[in-house]
């Protein structure tokens, strides 16, 4: 079991001025959490170069799990060049930086079966630890007081809040409607999250402190949500929708759907910019979830937060299926599993231009280690 001294929590302010004079408000957070800086960009301590003097010593690397190879590459950011590779369990799906920033774990869901669990990798020394037996978890993330984790029991549809460190069950909360639950993100206070269906079209909004469903919504088309992101004002949320070939936005606190945007085909992932002014939109290229292996529609939508406008287009260089990842720490790299291709892309963020890197079969969540951030809310990498 992993128990790691929580980092000191840097950059907090519990007031924020507005124009240079006047008092602005004050977010009421859950007790523990730290305080929103910003109100009006929960992603402020997430820009570019704002490591904790901790997590700034381990060393640059992006961590990718193979899905179907059972394995863990690691890539040199600097040279692009996988370093080295390592076995975990089965059926890895994304690596989780753990609230504290001291963990990643390898979230290996066996596929539905009764073999599932974590891997732990220590970021300092780039090695994996023993691995916690855990069921089914497909995703997970960590509520932002840092008091549970929550896997992703997808199968069972199913959200188990567990220890942090040990991983220990302190409770479950049971949504079955919510066919193939997978990926969620948090209010700007912590009081609730959206965890999206990927099997019905459905929301599930759920009380993060009283552990309870608060209900459904049904998206309006599409039909396959995938990945989820909250807005800069921590109220609205973004959801992909890989049939829609779209993303959803949703007010969460009235929790209902407000607005569509076209992105391209199989929308899955999305990724603030360090600056906290754009999201970057992995389009897969497909609406299937196994295959094709390859696919001439694959590519990346950047939206404006400010306006919900697609501002620019990169299309994958002969087809690609780009899918989950995350931004480089100084914002100029986005990098992306290539699912279908056995890839991964590493995207100039300023241009589009991209290379790709062969890893193993079936690369997931990976992501970008370290990140700038007080905390991480989970999945591969949601930092605040």
């Amino acid at each position: 079991m992993i128990h790691k001294k929580k980092l000191p929590v840097l950059g907090l302010g519990m007031l924020l001025l507005l124009g240079g004079s006047a008092l602005a408000q004050v977010v009421d957070t859950i007790p523990g959490m730290p305080p929103v800086v910003d109100p009006t960009n929960i992603y402020t301590e997430t820009r570019a170069g704002n490591l904790n003097p901790e997590v700034a010593k381990d060393p640059p690397r992006i961590y990718v799990p193979n899905l179907r190879s059972n394995n863990v590459y690691v890539i040199d950011p600097q040279t692009y060049k996988v370093i080295a590779r390592f076995k975990v369990g089965k059926s890895p799906q994304h690596v989780v930086p753990s609230w504290d920033l001291r963990t990643l774990w390898v979230t290996n869901n066996a596929e539905g079966t009764t073999e599932g669990s974590l891997t732990p990798i220590d970021p300092r020394t780039t090695q994996p630890l023993a691995n916690v037996a855990v069921d089914d978890p497909y995703n997970m993330y960590f509520t932002p007081d840092g008091k549970s984790a929550i896997t992703v029991a997808e199968a069972r549809q199913r959200l188990d809040f567990r220890d942090p460190h040990t991983m220990e069950m302190q409770g479950s909360v049971s949504v079955p409607q919510c066919r193939g639950v997978n990926h969620a993100d948090f209010s700007i206070d912590g009081r609730y999250a959206i965890f999206t269906c990927e099997f019905g079209g459905y929301l599930a909004k759920v009380d993060t402190v009283n552990r309870t469903l608060i209900g459904y919504l049904k998206l309006s088309r599409g039909g396959m949500p995938q990945d989820i992101l909250t807005a800069p004002d921590g109220h609205k949320f973004y959801v992909a929708d890989m049939h829609a070939d779209g993303v959803f936005v949703i007010d969460g606190d009235t929790f209902r759907e407000t607005g569509f945007i076209p992105t391209g085909i199989g929308t899955h992932g999305l990724y603030p910019s360090r600056d906290g002014t754009k999201m970057y939109v992995a389009n897969r290229g497909s609406h299937k979830i196994h295959g094709p292996p390859h696919s001439k529609a694959g590519g990346v939508s950047v939206i404006d937060f400010a306006t919900d406008r697609v501002v620019a287009n990169w299309p994958i260089p002969g087809g690609g299926s780009p899918d989950m990842g995350n931004v480089s720490n100084d914002g100029r790299t986005l990098w992306l599993s290539g699912r279908f291709d056995d890839v991964v892309y590493a995207i100039d963020t300023t241009t589009g231009a991209m290379r790709s890197i062969p890893v193993g079969l079936e690369p997931h969540g990976l992501t970008v280690w370290p990140q700038p951030g007080r905390y991480s809310v989970g999945h591969t990498g949601i930092l605040r």
